[in-house]
């Protein structure tokens, strides 16, 4: 290592060294279902800086300045943004609106629900939320910006927001959009020359990459795209006795609302039944009123088909007799029209008798103002599964499961509840993964997720320790999701006395990649936190000079070590591969080939204090007492004998060895040690180690007022890195 660093490192060593699954299925359509090691670190753990994007309002006004139409060069309009997977059935024709037809308006008399009637796309799910969406104005304003236009400072131009995993995003178009035969191929409105909602999902698409990508899926997913908001979803045969109430007031307090039928096919979709209803299709829940019938109070619920027709024929449909028993006023109240535009009235018994699945998007604070009734909580973190290192399964699989991210919860503050005895806080937890039908055309499907609760031991409340393997084979947990289920966003309420929890987020199976985002909504105070270690290392007193000298193996290395040295008694790379690789083959018991030359090359650089390039017999008794108390731990967690350990084992091994990292780090050795099965070698066990513990050294050698920060210039930093 050259002077600078060598300088500081060798002051410090001469010291002491530092050393079983649900299945969703989905309305229309299939359900969704390396370089070096810094540029690792840039990113996974470091917000990417790029090129800061022109906003809506100056590509606007540049486009008015120059009196051209903007053309979006991200969603262009060709085959790559409709379809991924198939080719193009017939000749689509990309027009703006004022080709299609004459005098084209964003939004005629505000944009309502009967604005909506689906093409040649099987989006019913997006459809059935952009209904419910209307009702909600403010809601509206948000997601579809109202100062638009075709005639006052049109430039071909258009904006809509989305929520998309805790972050607001404006999504800009150009309006270009598919036709065939001079009509809209895809969403289009009831009048011709409106194009809001063909626009919205223009949008939609260009977030997920193409139209073909919004085939199939859970309305869930729109209506928190559409609010931030968190879904409850119930299976109607299984739904509470309450379940009216809580649909009454979630229609009250502005939430989103779908339900569905599901088919008795799994690829079966869009059958109409003799009712009149269709099954595997999305349905907004717009009304849940009461009335007076014949004397007696009857619940009702109204429905829309996103297609703008095709309606429900039984009782209290638009045309029924039931109708006939009721007053004007009362009619009026209920928006009662014998039109076919695809909204009817059902009786509650009915709905409960025909729908299958109901799905409720709660709003919450960061959608619009604080609701005065009830505000939450929320707490946010985001987090990863990685293959080999923290995508540990469920329970199913004890091995691995603890790997897996956790994360602290503390409830704090009972719940306001004077009819309950018991000392409750009620919280909801939801687990969304991310980006899963934006990689569809890479083949990514949903994973299956799920979460698990467990109570945290009063002694290691306040701690930040990651719950070990043990902790979760004698102990259960206290909540858990119902079921893993492949959808993009898993949530479940609970009541749990106050105290330290962990969350634990998991696919069903281990080994399984990607993103997520971790919600928990409390109406009380909590605290929700990732579990992370603190990054240190153990500095463990090194035997005497004299307890040394009497060991007969401290004799036979030396004599080892003079024999390829030489007078100097200074060895390199290449001849401190000769020296190890004949100490471990007196090791029976330790499957290895021994050490490559790049790894030797690696423990010279790091070692190395006077930037010689090679090492004394000092520096090399030094590397060889870390290198066989390391060994000790290989053969601890190579329990087959195979001469490697999986990505998991290392973990501990890392533990043991007296070092303390984090989760990221932890994904980082995976990448840079691991085999493709995931497996590291002795070899590379042991070059992890000595890299370990050299930039330890290297650090707190820097850190002479130790407050864990290092200032160093870029000679210093090249010099460290570069050489390492």
């Amino acid at each position: 290592m050259p002077s600078a660093i060598n300088a500081a490192v060798a002051q410090q060593t001469a010291a002491g060294s530092v050393p079983s699954a649900t299945i969703s299925t989905t309305t229309e359509g299939a359900g969704g279902g390396t370089g070096g090691i810094y540029s690792a670190i840039i990113s996974r753990n470091q917000p990417i800086i790029k090129v800061k994007e022109k906003t809506y309002e100056e590509l606007h006004k540049k486009c008015l300045e120059q009196n051209i139409l903007y053309e979006d060069p991200d969603f262009p309009p060709n085959e790559s943004s409709l379809f991924y997977s198939q080719k193009i059935p017939i000749k689509f024709e990309w027009k703006r609106p004022r080709e299609i037809c004459e005098n084209p308006r964003f939004i005629i008399g505000g944009a309502n629900r009967t604005d909506i009637c689906q093409g040649e796309l099987g989006d019913c799910w997006f459809l059935a939320a952009i209904a419910c969406l209307t009702l909600n104005k403010k809601l509206l304003c948000r997601v579809i910006p109202h100062d638009q236009s075709f005639i006052q400072n049109y430039a071909g131009i258009f904006h809509f927001q989305f929520w998309r995993y805790g972050d607001w995003v404006d999504v800009i178009i150009d309006d270009c959009l598919p036709t065939y035969n001079n009509q809209l191929v895809f969403t289009k409105s009831s009048q011709r020359n409106e194009f809001w909602s063909a626009l919205l999902e223009k949008a939609y698409a260009k977030l997920h990459g193409s139209y073909e990508a919004l085939k199939g899926g859970n309305t869930t997913e729109a209506m928190e795209d559409f609010t931030g908001g968190v879904t409850e979803f119930y299976e109607i045969k299984d739904a509470p006795k309450d379940i009216y109430k809580i649909m009454k007031h979630a229609i009250d307090r502005g939430s989103l609302m779908a339900s569905s039928i599901d088919t008795i096919m799994p690829m079966q979709y869009e059958t109409r039944m003799s009712c009149g209803l269709v099954k595997g299709h999305a349905y907004s829940v717009t009304a849940v009123e009461e009335t007076t019938f014949k004397g007696e109070k009857i619940r009702l619920v109204r429905l829309r088909n996103p297609w703008g027709q095709v309606e429900w024929n039984g009782p209290w449909s638009d045309k029924s007799e039931e109708w006939n028993f009721i007053n004007k006023e009362e009619k009026i109240r209920l928006q009662h029209k014998i039109v076919e535009d695809g909204e009817f009235w059902i009786s509650f018994d009915d709905f409960m008798r025909h729908f299958t699945k109901l799905e409720i998007c709660n709003l919450t604070p960061d959608t619009l103002e604080a609701d005065k009734l009830q505000t939450w909580t929320v707490s946010v973190n985001e987090g990863r599964w990685v293959r080999g290192c923290s995508a540990g399964g469920c329970r199913n699989y004890p091995d691995t499961f603890w790997t897996n991210p956790q994360y602290r919860l503390k409830l704090l503050e009972e719940d306001d509840d004077p009819e309950d005895e018991q000392v409750i806080c009620s919280f909801l937890v939801a687990l969304m993964q991310k980006n899963r039908r934006k990689e569809r055309k890479l083949g990514a499907n949903l994973y299956t997720i799920g979460f698990a609760i467990y109570e945290v031991p009063k002694e290691m409340h306040g701690t930040k320790h990651h719950l070990q393997k043990d902790f979760f084979l004698y102990n259960a947990s206290k909540a858990r999701s119902k079921t893993y289920i492949n959808m993009r966003e898993i949530s479940e309420r609970f009541r749990l006395p106050p105290s330290e929890y962990v969350i634990i987020p998991s696919t069903y199976e281990p080994h399984q990649e990607g993103e997520f985002i971790l919600r928990v909504f409390s109406e009380k105070r909590s605290l929700s936190e990732e579990v992370e270690n603190m990054i240190e290392a153990e500095r463990p007193s090194r035997p005497s000079a004299k307890a040394r000298e009497r060991s007969e193996e401290e004799q036979q290395f030396r004599n080892i070590f003079r024999q390829i040295a030489g007078d100097d008694m200074e060895i390199n790379a290449e001849e401190l591969r000769n020296v190890l690789n004949n100490v471990v083959k007196k090791h029976k018991d330790l499957k290895t080939e021994g050490f490559e030359l790049e790894s030797c090359r690696s423990m010279i650089a790091l070692m190395d204090t006077d930037g010689s390039g090679k090492i004394n017999f000092d520096e090399f008794r030094h590397l060889w007492d870390k290198i066989k108390s390391w060994q000790k731990i290989f053969k601890r967690y190579d329990t087959d004998h195979s001469g490697t350990i999986n990505s998991y084992e290392m973990r501990n091994a890392v533990k043991d060895a007296g070092f303390r990292l984090n989760n990221q780090l932890y994904d980082i050795i995976t990448m840079r040690y691991a085999d493709k099965n995931m497996n590291i070698d002795f070899d590379s066990f042991i070059c992890c180690f000595v890299r370990l513990d050299a930039m330890f050294r290297a650090f707190h050698a820097f850190d002479k007022d130790g407050d864990g920060i290092i200032k160093l210039n870029v000679l210093e930093w090249l010099q460290l890195t570069m050489y390492a």
